[in-house]
């Protein structure tokens, strides 16, 4: 199934409390190529369905999102087939792809023989994109981690050409183990190594390690992987996205100082009051990775931790 068109070749990547719609907009704005929801059960997506089809709820109840983040993507783990397909089939018409996660290394998540646990399992994720792809007219892609520990770190091999053989559009490799969590040094070798495995209509997408500019320039030339993802280096960060844009383009980029760091939090804090999912505890989180990288950064830190309503981050941050 074709792509989407991208507008540029760096993505967002999906974290559970930093990823919302408001935050996703303004990456969006900035320059993502693509933003990718956060990691959603497909139990949950069913028995939410079950409300929609009372005619007491909408999608959006439940995974919210507009139009402004377009093209966005709707990230799903699970193990059970028949439960995959259906929450894909509920999402479908919503979303412009349906991305499947055997990346999350979260023991709550692999506990559950999903996410990143999937690796250890071939013959079942074969049945299941095989299911997937030809159950629904959105592109299907994969985000998964190269194996369990350092013995094993090559379960992403027979995993992607399972995937390349099911139909799936697009691998994100993020080239650490499961053992390692988000710790230590991801294995670019690896993702360069995938770009090879696979047949060239297949993007590859490289995914760890990325903070700056220069490393998502770096990851493209060494891995000669299609796209970049970024998680971490985004958090607090948006303009990230257009700085990567800028430094492909031109070889230079600006760096956002703290006049503007702060008034794009407050437009996060504005864009926010949109969604009714997005908690005051979330806003609170994403106002201290805003603070990140200013001077006086800590101080503010504490004020945040003690606030108690929205608009006494607002007035911090003013």
């Amino acid at each position: 199934m074709k792509l989407p068109e991208f507008k540029s070749k760096a993505f967002l990547a999906p974290m559970a409390g930093i990823t919302d719609p408001a935050f996703r907009q303004l990456c969006s704005e900035s320059g993502a190529g693509l933003v990718v929801t956060e990691l959603t059960s497909v139990h949950a997506i069913i028995a939410k369905h079950k409300e929609f089809e009372k005619g007491t709820g909408k999608i959006t109840d439940f995974i919210e999102f507009s139009e402004k983040e377009r093209p966005v993507s709707v990230q799903l783990f699970g193990n059970e087939i028949d439960k995959v397909v259906a929450a894909a089939k509920i999402v479908e018409p919503y979303f412009d792809i349906i991305d499947f996660n055997m990346g999350c290394p979260a023991p709550h998540i692999t506990s559950q023989m999903a996410g990143a646990a999937l690796l250890q399992k071939p013959d079942h994720v074969e049945k299941l994109f095989s299911k997937l792809v030809s159950s629904v007219n959105k592109p299907i892609t994969l985000k998964t981690r190269i194996g369990v520990n350092e013995s094993n770190c090559y379960l992403w091999k027979p995993i992607s050409k399972i995937a390349e053989n099911c139909g799936v559009s697009m691998i994100t490799l993020h080239s650490r183990t499961i053992k390692q969590g988000y710790s230590g040094k991801s294995d670019w070798k690896m993702i360069k190594e995938l770009r090879a495995t696979v047949n060239e209509q297949i993007s590859v997408v490289g995914n760890g390690d990325i903070k700056t500019p220069e490393d998502a320039k770096r990851m493209l030339e060494e891995t000669g992987c299609n796209y970049v993802m970024i998680g971490r280096g985004a958090m607090g960060n948006p303009h990230i996205f257009g700085q990567i844009n800028s430094h492909l383009r031109t070889g230079s980029w600006n760096k956002e100082d703290a006049t503007e760091k702060k008034k794009t939090f407050l437009k996060y804090l504005e864009l926010s009051k949109e969604y009714k999912t997005i908690t005051f505890a979330s806003k609170r989180t994403q106002a201290m990775q805003f603070t990140k990288g200013i001077v006086g950064g800590s101080e503010l830190r504490v004020k945040i931790s003690k606030a108690k309503n929205e608009e006494e981050l607002k007035e911090y941050f003013e």
